[in-house]
């Protein structure tokens, strides 16, 4: 890497970051902070992004975008390189997927490429983090109060945090019932699978943990799958880690994938509301900070400047 260029408001130029013992200064982001740059990661909303990364293309510059501002152009590739690589190629702009998205079909990806997936129901534990940081800071001082015995007035909610589950805080549409995370699972799963028509149902839920989402699974296939040929499957799998022991009651947990950048994937076995034999119940964990936002991001990255 030749340069490092920091780019943010005006309120935030003038700080410094720190990158590899380095201290880097934050510019502010302006029309002309594109000049010389190869490649531009936009994490500061989506309409900075619509506003900024089409400069930064006309600059020379390949914008790997972070927001949900191009996920669904048909231009754009959505990419998740353990699932859909191939559809990285010379566009200007990649879109970076929504985190749960992201960590599913890390898990599918070696399933998919196997066996024909014809459905999947699932429900998300996701963790504040997804909310940021100041979601997170409201579950610690509310766990805090509700320890001490003290009243809590929540500010970042409306409702309690601690010690509670709740559906997903973003907008829930009126006609169909689903928030806005879910209709973002269903649409990039299934443009990055490339099964448009694929059945999908979600529930997302707000869990009391800091970092890294979990995923309970129903995936059906066209044939019969064993759960040891799935097993096989997955261990085999770039950017998968089976956690998967049976007798020791050990799988997947928040708290081991938090800072991991593998997802891990346990509880592989048949769902037996499915006599056929068709249907996959297994669980999903993954740090939706790193697989589900900046580690995918650098990872398209590298794919795109691999020789």
């Amino acid at each position: 890497m030749g340069g490092l260029r920091l780019l943010a408001s005006a309120r935030s130029a003038g700080k410094t970051l720190a990158f590899r013992g380095a201290t880097v200064p934050v510019e502010e982001l302006t029309e002309q902070s594109f000049d010389g740059v190869d490649i531009a990661f936009f994490s500061a909303g989506a309409s900075i992004s619509r506003r900024f990364a089409p400069i930064a293309v006309a600059a020379g510059a390949q914008v790997i975008d972070n927001s949900s501002a191009f996920r669904m152009a048909p231009e754009v590739p959505l990419v998740v390189p353990e699932a859909n690589a191939h559809m990285l190629s010379d566009a200007p702009i990649v879109a970076n997927p929504n985190c749960v998205a992201a960590i599913l079909t890390v898990a599918l990806a070696p399933l998919h490429q196997r066996w024909s997936i014809t459905r999947l129901q699932m429900a998300t534990y996701q963790a504040a983090s997804g909310g940021g940081a100041e979601m997170m800071a409201e579950l610690r001082d509310a766990t805090r109060a509700h320890l001490d015995g003290v009243a809590f007035q929540p500010q970042v909610l409306p409702h309690d945090y601690a010690f509670n589950i709740f559906s997903h805080n973003s907008d829930v549409d009126p006609e169909t019932g689903y928030n806005g995370e879910e209709a973002k699972v269903i649409a990039e799963t299934r443009r990055i699978l490339g099964q448009p028509r694929l059945p999908i149902g979600v529930t997302c839920i707000r869990v009391p943990i800091l970092r890294a989402h979990g995923i309970a699974l129903s995936v059906r296939f066209e044939d019969h799958v064993s759960a040891d040929a799935a097993r096989s499957a997955l261990e085999g799998a770039p950017g998968i880690r089976v956690v998967d022991d049976r007798a020791a009651n050990r799988f997947p947990m928040p708290s081991d994938a938090s800072g991991q950048e593998d997802v891990l994937v346990g509880r592989i076995r048949q769902d037996q509301a499915d006599p056929t034999g068709r249907t996959l119940a297994m669980f999903i964990v993954g740090d939706q900070l790193l697989k589900g936002a900046a580690q995918n991001a650098v990872q398209i990255a590298e794919a795109l400047r691999a020789p």
